[in-house]
C-alpha cells in the first residue's frame, strides 16, 4: 500500500505513519519542517496555510491519504481538492466534537451535529473539524472518505500533555490530589490502537463516519492513576477526594486535572460514547496499564518532559491549587 500523511510527525499522524511502516507500507509524509519525520519514509515539506504550500504535492499518486487536521477546514478543502484524481480514499482524523453539545450518554454516529463549512477558516475547534470532513467529502465522494471521530486520545508521543501531566505529578511522589469518585469509569484511546484500526479499515474500504475510542469503563480513574503509581515506581499517597471538594478549590473539570469530570452531564459527554460501529469494524483496545506503562516509557527516554503544542493551553493544577483541595 502507498500511503500519504498530511502531517505525520507528531502524535496521531506519528503514530499513523509508525504502524504503516511496521506494516511494511511505501510512506510519504507531508509536513512543515517542524519536527524530523520517522526514519524510512519519503519526505515532502511545504506549508498547507500559504499560497503554494501544497506545491510538493503536485505529482505522486497513494492508495489512501490520512489526514490529522485540526484548525482552518479550508486546509483539508484544497489539499482533498488536489489529490481527488490521485489518490484512492480519504482517511480524516476528525473529533467526536463535531456533535452538537453536549452530546448524550450512549450516543452514535447519527447524533446531531454541529453546522460546518469547507471553506471556513477562524472557527471554533468543533465546526473547524465538521468542515474538515465535509471537505474531504465533497472532492472525494461519500464512498471514498473514512472519517474516524476520535474521543480522548492518550498514549506515546501525546502533545497535549493530560497522561504525561499524571505521570509526571505522580513520579514527585508525596500526597497527590486523586479526583474521586476512584471508580468513576473512563473511556480512552490509545492512539496506536486508533491508527491500527484506521489503516486496516482503509485498507478494507470503510467509507463514513466512525466513533474512536474504548468502550465505556475501559477503566477508571482509580485504574488509570494506579497504573500510573506503579508505572513510575514512585512513593506516592493517591488520596481520593470528593468531587465537590476538587471543584470547591477553583479546579476546571478536564483541564485542571486531565482526563476527570464529575460525575453528571459533561462526563456521559466525554466518557458515555457508543463505539459499537467501530468494534464490529474489528477496533481492539489494549489495556489501560499498557498504555501508561509504554508513554511513562518514552517520557523517561525524553528525559521526562513532553513536547506540547502551542496551540492547546496547559493543563494540571498548580500546588497551591492540590494543596487547597486537600486541605493543607
Amino acid at each position: 500500500m502507498r500511503l500519504l500523511v498530511l502531517g505525520g510527525t507528531e502524535f496521531a499522524g506519528r503514530a499513523v505513519v509508525e504502524a504503516a511502516s511496521a506494516r511494511g507500507w511505501d510512506v510519504t509524509v507531508f509536513h512543515r519542517g517542524r519536527h524530523e519525520p520517522p526514519a524510512g519514509v519519503v519526505s515532502l515539506r511545504g506549508d498547507r496555510t500559504v499560497p503554494g504550500g501544497l506545491a510538493a504535492l503536485a505529482e505522486g499518486r497513494w492508495d489512501v491519504v490520512v489526514d490529522t487536521w485540526s484548525s482552518d477546514p479550508v486546509a483539508v478543502r484544497d489539499a482533498a481538492r488536489l489529490l481527488a484524481g490521485r489518490v484512492g480514499r480519504y482517511v480524516y482524523v476528525s473529533s467526536r466534537s463535531v456533535h452538537t453539545w453536549p452530546p448524550a450518554a450512549g450516543l452514535t454516529e447519527d447524533g446531531p451535529l454541529v453546522a460546518g463549512s469547507p471553506d471556513a477558516t477562524g472557527v471554533p475547534y468543533a465546526e473547524a473539524k465538521r468542515g474538515g470532513e465535509l471537505a474531504a467529502v465533497a472532492a472525494f465522494g461519500e464512498e471514498r472518505v473514512l472519517m474516524g471521530r476520535a474521543g480522548l486520545i492518550l498514549g506515546p508521543w501525546e502533545n497535549i500533555g493530560r497522561l504525561p501531566w499524571w505521570l509526571d505529578r505522580i513520579a514527585r511522589g508525596g500526597p497527590v490530589l486523586a479526583p474521586g469518585p476512584r471508580d468513576l469509569p473512563l473511556q480512552f484511546i490509545d492512539v496506536r490502537d486508533m491508527a491500527g484500526w484506521l489503516l486496516d479499515a482503509a485498507e478494507a474500504g470503510l467509507s463514513g463516519p466512525y466513533n474512536l475510542v474504548s468502550p465505556p469503563g475501559h477503566t477508571t480513574m482509580g485504574g488509570l492513576l494506579d497504573a500510573c503509581v506503579r508505572a513510575t515506581g514512585a512513593d506516592a499517597e493517591l488520596r481520593w477526594t470528593e468531587p465537590e471538594v476538587v471543584l470547591g478549590a477553583g479546579i476546571e473539570p478536564w483541564s485542571g486535572l486531565p482526563v476527570w469530570t464529575p460525575p453528571g452531564e459533561l462526563h456521559a459527554a466525554m466518557h458515555a460514547a457508543d463505539v459499537s460501529k467501530a468494534l464490529a469494524a474489528g477496533l481492539r483496545c489494549r489495556p489501560a496499564a499498557a498504555t501508561v506503562e509504554d508513554t511513562w516509557a518514552w517520557l523517561r527516554g525524553l528525559g521526562g518532559t513532553a513536547p506540547r503544542r502551542p496551540d492547546r493551553p496547559a493543563v494540571g493544577v498548580t500546588p497551591e491549587q492540590e494543596a487547597k483541595a486537600l486541605g493543607g
